[in-house]
């Protein structure tokens, strides 16, 4: 860490808040497996589960606990006597364990659900918090519902558990519903109004609700947080909670604006959403940023050209960075020219302008059909409007028999990545597709002006 850069502790609850999602539930190995992953992703604390909500729950925090050890380890208790004694249980043998206490704080919580009065909420966090303290030296408090909780009385609570020996203040938007400078306001509050809060962590849990979970714990980070609580692929109650990879790669990618560090080791991403989407068998949108499949995928014309030219024309980060193997060109309806010369260059054909122009049309015609056009339809189309030995000059030979097998197995493997790369660098740092003097030129400009 540097002085102009500051840590941010990456707290992860995909084992916890992310498995109370419908349909999410992990089974003790499933958990320990995503724990392993979680601990090769660099994250800083791992909350592994709520040991007292069912004894599969507890032994899974306590196996993770166990054989985990680098990160800290961490178990949700409500603030009372049975669930603090269980959490310390489960947690005792971890390396570097934190009892993570919550109580809910509003006012509409107070009377609705808790059915207490503010003073006796004050006493039970202060007296839950002493009772945690008196187990594990690292003790987490967060106020449930905290943004929708009077600013004077949260204040109070704080007050009241950094006294009783909380080492973290947890500030969650349980309910997804403030906004980004409204969040920013309320840490800013508790900085200046929380007695001892020089002895304590601001941390931010927000939820998904409004759409903005990610935007309000990066405005938490600006505001003094330094710890911020999410998930993989943004997993959570209702609509999932702040995402772990969003919030890393925007101050990757931005640290101009935010200039933070994390140990989040970014090539391990892909593959924890991967597992995580194994796991619970819950797929990741298409459009999810940094870990949907179409998140380095290119299909319109203009930006296959340009992506082919040099990916910083539409990628603002390289997806080895994340851990993803490579940009997709997808062959559909919105492709161009230069996108489909090349892909056949990939399968062995090297057209001329003409019988590429020609070749474009039945593709295009096809694609408005079937929407991606995949490489044994392609190979398909290839044979049936020219014949290679009199109308394209073959690059590379094409077998027949892998010809034959790509063109018979829909959902085959493509004969090689596409796009390819050269050996020439780009600006990222990695090889650029092969430039042709004379082959691709005209094409290539034709794509960037008309966008086929």
């Amino acid at each position: 860490m540097t002085p102009d850069r500051p840590r941010i502790t990456i707290f992860d609850t995909t084992l916890r808040d992310g498995e109370q999602s419908p349909g999410c539930s992990m089974n003790q190995q499933e958990k320990l497996r995503l724990a392993h992953q979680l601990d090769r992703l660099g994250v800083d604390v791992i909350e592994a589960g709520f040991p007292i909500a069912s004894e599969g729950d507890f032994e899974s925090v306590q196996a993770i606990a166990d054989v985990v050890r680098r990160p800290i380890i961490a178990g949700l208790a409500r603030a009372c006597q049975a669930d603090i004694e269980r959490a310390w249980e489960a947690l005792k043998d971890a390396k570097r364990p934190r009892i993570h206490v919550f109580l809910a704080t509003s006012d509409i919580h107070l009377q609705y659900k808790l059915r207490i009065t503010r003073d006796q909420c004050l006493a039970q966090a202060r007296e839950a918090v002493r009772l945690a303290k008196s187990l594990c030296p690292d003790v987490e408090f967060s106020p449930e519902d905290a943004t929708r909780t009077d600013p004077d009385f949260l204040c109070r609570v704080l007050d009241a558990v950094v006294e009783a020996g909380a080492t973290t203040l947890n500030i969650p938007d349980t309910v997804g519903y403030t906004v980004p400078s409204e969040f920013g306001a309320l840490i800013a509050i508790i900085r200046e109004r929380v007695k001892g809060i020089e002895k304590a962590t601001i941390s931010a849990h927000c939820h998904n609700d409004l759409g903005m979970a990610v935007a309000n714990a990066l405005a938490a980070i600006v505001a003094g947080a330094r710890q911020v609580e999410c998930t993989i692929n943004g997993i959570g109650e209702r609509a999932g909670n702040a995402s772990l990879e969003e919030i890393v790669m925007a101050m990757r990618v931005r640290p101009d604006r935010y200039p933070y560090e994390t140990g989040i080791v970014s090539e391990q991403i892909f593959a924890a959403s991967q597992m995580l989407s194994e796991v619970t068998g819950v797929p990741v949108q298409p459009n999810k940023a940094i870990t949907g499949r179409n998140a380095f995928a290119h299909e319109a014309g203009i930006h296959q050209d340009g992506v082919l030219k040099n990916p910083l024309t539409y990628e603002i980060m390289t997806p080895k960075s994340v851990g993803v193997p490579d940009s997709k060109l997808v062959l559909g309806k919105h492709s161009g020219r230069h996108a489909l010369a090349i892909r056949c260059e990939q399968l062995g054909y090297h057209f001329d302008r003409r019988a590429l122009d020609d070749i474009y049309r039945r593709f295009v015609h096809l694609a408005d059909k079937i929407k991606h056009v995949e490489d044994h339809h392609l190979l398909e189309l290839i044979r049936e409007t020219h014949k290679p030995s009199t109308s394209a000059t073959p690059l590379i030979e094409p077998i027949p028999n892998a010809i034959a097998a790509a063109a018979s197995a829909p959902g085959g493997e493509p004969v090689k990545p596409f796009p390819m790369a050269s050996p020439q660098p780009n600006a990222f740092g990695v090889p650029l597709p092969i430039s042709s003097e004379g082959h691709h030129e005209q094409t290539q400009q034709e794509d960037y002006l008309w966008g086929v």
